[in-house]
């Protein structure tokens, strides 16, 4: 895609290998005749031990920037790398490898199996990445506020509690890289402080994380604070 002064350059200082990099991210969507442009040629750079927050109105593109991120969407132009791995435009497989070994992903919905229990599905995440920890599971569980839902399904959880437990099954597979939408969404104020302050832990130990929210409380303690805007990320 062409570079332009609509394009977006975001990077963090250092020079070793990044663990989660975009170039110049375009996404376009169609409906009849008319064409919306979600990512307006973004790049930018999530270091090791980072706390990047995300912010901007609904539909200014958070969503699509993270999917194109995790691999779950792919862009119309520019690429995603991981670890220095080229993510985009690779086979699904491919694609479902490096995420299975570097990512933690919290979408808005789709988060949870609903025929597994909450204590389930951070089990079967685990497996999945090769970790097996009771300790684990409780220590997330208190941390989320969700001891006593471990045993509940979907269909048992309110909005805020499935989201929190999507948020505990993602962290179980300990990921160098999270990525999370509204991860603090329908949260009283004591959960998002116990939220925030397991995350900003789990980047002192190295590891990266990128957070789209609306929580400006949430959002003053990142290392940096990006804003979409008409498919543009800037520095805030």
């Amino acid at each position: 895609m062409p570079t332009n002064g609509n394009s977006c350059q975001i990077h963090s200082s250092g020079v070793d290998v990044s663990p989660l990099e975009a170039f110049e991210l375009y996404r376009f969507y169609h409906r009849s005749d008319d064409e919306t442009a979600a990512l307006r040629g973004v790049s930018l750079r999530l270091g090791a031990g980072e706390f990047v927050a995300l912010t901007g109105p609904s539909g200014s593109g958070k969503s699509t920037l993270l999917a194109c991120l995790a691999g779950l969407d792919e862009p119309d132009g520019g690429h995603v790398e991981v670890m220095g791995l080229r993510m985009s435009r690779r086979p699904e497989a491919a694609r479902t490898a490096l995420r299975a070994r570097h990512f933690g992903i919290l979408m808005q919905s789709g988060n949870l199996f609903e025929h597994l229990t909450v204590e389930a599905n951070m089990r079967l995440q685990m497996a999945l990445s090769g970790q097996s920890n009771r300790r684990t599971i409780d220590y997330l569980l208190e941390v989320m506020g969700l001891t006593r839902q471990r045993g509940a399904h979907l269909s048992q959880l309110s909005g805020g509690e499935a989201a929190r437990a999507g948020l505990a099954v993602v962290l179980s597979s300990n990921p160098r890289v999270l990525l999370a939408d509204e991860p603090t969404a329908e949260v009283d104020a004591a959960t998002e402080t116990n939220i925030l302050n397991h995350l900003m832990e789990r980047c002192r130990a190295g590891a990266a994380v990128l957070i789209a929210t609306h929580s400006m409380a949430f959002a003053s303690h990142a290392d940096r604070l990006l804003r979409i805007q008409d498919g543009c990320v800037t520095h805030v």
